[in-house]
């Protein structure tokens, strides 16, 4: 090996040490929460031992279904620094306008109604994605006021109405009832999109570059990343999500009327910043948020086995979520302080000696949580 090799070769390796050095911290967060979901169910179990009756845990992955696929689109924009605050509207608009389509279209196929949803929820988050990406205002500004325009249109379509199972097919109204071995085929359903938006994430290049521009937006327009065009991307997929959690959300409650997702975007934020997925953009992963949200939602139904009232969810929902911002700034100052003191070149005063006729090589910037796999990357 030539001398002309080391540096870039030493660069690598530190560039990998870092990444797994982060990837272990992300890891261990991710068990921590597994560990408090198991203590907690442990501990209600002892006081009411219904709450582990199959028809509760099936129950409680149902409803978890609805939030974990939310949280897959709400990640993917927290990641790139941003949020999205609307999805609970355009769950409601959603639900409301494919669920109507059986009654207004009887013997319509249900993929279609799907379709619809997807397209309603497309629709919401390329506005999104628009406003933020093209006109560059604040994503927080823009889906506050998308939440508020979409809850409007759907009480001016609504009114008064509302579409109750009577009206739906029962093949549709199954969908939350059908089981595979004892467990709800949408939670197996929900459960490989997790995992394919996890590997999306972590493998393509578009996915780790969500990573890169939430760790430094400036940086990641000096190295030519696509800035916009992935963050329009995030948006459009969060909303198309958003919609097809909307008709997913019709399956399960036997009526829809103009409050139907109301309130689902603080739940999904904390299911998300709960999950280990960094408010301020940068890390996570979609199985964390998943994780998250299915917390989140043992909580509420452990509340209703204790017979506390259910005042109470939203409280804890925003202790956990300051919980998890504090925990997140503590851990990424301290991952920072780490990384910098195993640099030779990153305390002040010291410079990593170089050979003389040899060139300067500067490294790239890292981003550990967008280089945890060492497999081959794809476009």
């Amino acid at each position: 090996m030539s001398a002309a090799t080391l540096p870039g070769s030493t660069q690598r390796a530190d560039r990998a040490r870092d990444a797994g050095l982060a990837e272990r911290v992300f890891r261990i967060r991710e068990s921590g929460i597994v560990a408090v979901l198991i203590v907690f169910v442990a501990v209600t179990t002892l006081v009411r031992p219904r709450f582990l009756d199959a028809s509760n845990i099936q129950f409680v992955l149902v409803d978890t279904s609805t939030f974990a696929l939310l949280a897959l689109g709400e990640t993917m924009v927290v990641i790139s620094r941003n949020v999205d605050l609307s999805v609970g509207s355009v769950v409601g608009l959603s639900a409301y306008l494919s669920a109507s389509l059986f009654a207004d279209h009887p013997g319509i196929p249900i993929p279609v109604v799907f379709l619809a949803g997807l397209g309603i929820g497309l629709a919401c988050g390329i506005a999104n994605g628009i406003m933020v990406a093209v006109g560059r205002v604040p994503s927080l500004v823009v889906t506050l006021a998308t939440l508020y325009i979409i809850r409007g249109i759907a009480i001016l379509i609504v009114g008064g109405n509302e579409v109750d199972a009577s009206s739906l097919p029962n093949a549709f109204i199954d969908i939350p009832k059908d089981t595979i071995l004892g467990i709800p085929a949408i939670a197996i359903a929900v459960a490989v999109v997790i995992a394919i938006g996890t590997y999306y994430l972590r493998t393509y290049r578009s996915g780790r570059d969500l990573y890169a521009i939430g760790s430094n937006p400036a940086a990641a327009r000096l190295a030519g990343l696509p800035v916009g065009r992935r963050v329009f991307t995030a948006f459009a997929v969060s909303g198309a999500i958003a919609g097809i959690a909307g008709v997913l959300w019709a399956s399960q409650y036997p009526t829809i009327n103009s409050t139907a997702g109301t309130g689902y975007e603080l739940q999904v934020v904390s299911a998300v910043v709960v999950g280990g997925v960094a408010i301020f953009g940068g890390s996570g992963t979609a199985t964390g948020a998943a994780l998250g949200a299915l917390l989140l939602t043992t909580i509420n139904s452990a509340l209703y086995v204790l017979g506390i009232s259910s005042f109470w969810d939203q409280a804890i929902w925003g202790f956990l979520l300051l919980v998890a911002i504090a925990l997140d700034q503590t851990i990424t100052e301290r991952l920072t302080s780490a990384l910098r003191s195993r640099k030779p070149g990153s305390r002040p005063g010291t410079r990593k000696p170089r050979k003389p006729g040899t060139r300067r090589q500067d490294s790239a910037p890292c981003y550990p949580e967008a280089q945890g796999s060492t497999g081959t990357s794809h476009e």
